[in-house]
């Protein structure tokens, strides 16, 4: 048995008692930083609270050499871990098609994700959102790869918000800032209201909204951050990002 396990998104209290109760029946723990990060708590502080040791696989290791994780589910019960959702935004499908076809019975444990902490913390109507982005770190692209500026003005032509996903260098330990997006985004964009987002499910969490030049010049504490690129607002959504984001509108 192989069980996705979505951890949530702060520290090792944010899984769900289901996935605490699950984690609790496994033989071996298999987990992955690079798509996402728990920024409030560590591993080992995950395998002391959870009382198991986290084997921690890089990119190649879930993607190209699963092999470890798949002989351990098809001998015993093994857990996959990341933060989020295992299969919302940390996407893991290939993973599980690569179970089913070695016979190994499967499971999904969600997790509170960072798509549902945006609408929640911001006042921003779930529906009202369109395709989401990812914003690469400046060197990688050389600057805002034009897909991310195609998908917002997409976005914006119909209305629609654009959830803005901020690079994660797993490697180093190097999570985009808030004010570093901003500073990237600030130029092709224009006169545009934002909305950074920090510490989702932490005990106080961030929520600024502001041009995005000056949400450049600001500090949203630490990570892990996203940003909101809004589109057309309903009424209520104005009123609850003055009031929740302090947006000059």
């Amino acid at each position: 048995m192989l069980s996705f396990i979505g951890l949530g998104l702060y520290d090792e209290r944010s899984i769900t008692v289901r996935g605490r109760d699950v984690l609790a029946e496994v033989d071996s723990a298999f987990a992955e930083w690079y798509t996402s990060h728990l920024a409030g708590t560590s591993v080992e502080t995950l395998e002391a609270t959870h009382g198991i040791e986290i084997g921690v696989r890089d990119r190649a290791g879930v993607e190209q050499k699963p092999e470890p994780i798949l002989d351990a589910a098809e001998d015993g019960h093994t857990a996959f871990l990341t933060a989020g959702d295992t299969m919302i935004s940390t996407t893991h499908v290939d993973l599980r098609l690569r179970a089913h076809e070695r016979g190994i019975e499967t499971q999904v444990i969600h997790g509170t994700t960072a798509q549902t902490a945006a609408s929640s913390l911001t006042g921003l109507q779930n529906y009202r959102f369109g395709k989401a982005t990812t914003l690469p770190f400046k060197e990688t692209h050389g600057g805002v790869p034009d897909s991310v500026i195609e998908t917002i003005e997409a976005n914006q032509d119909r209305g629609l918000h654009t959830l803005v996903y901020l690079d994660i260098d797993g490697e180093n330990e190097r999570f985009m800032t808030g004010s570093e997006a901003t500073a990237l985004l600030a130029e092709p964009l224009g006169e545009q209201i934002g909305v950074v987002v920090g510490q989702a499910g932490s005990d106080s969490p961030t929520v600024r909204a502001d041009y995005l030049d000056t949400l450049a010049t600001d500090s949203f504490g630490p990570p892990l951050q996203l940003l909101i690129i809004p589109g057309e607002l309903h009424p209520i959504e104005a009123d609850a990002l003055s009031a929740l984001g302090k947006a000059p509108l």
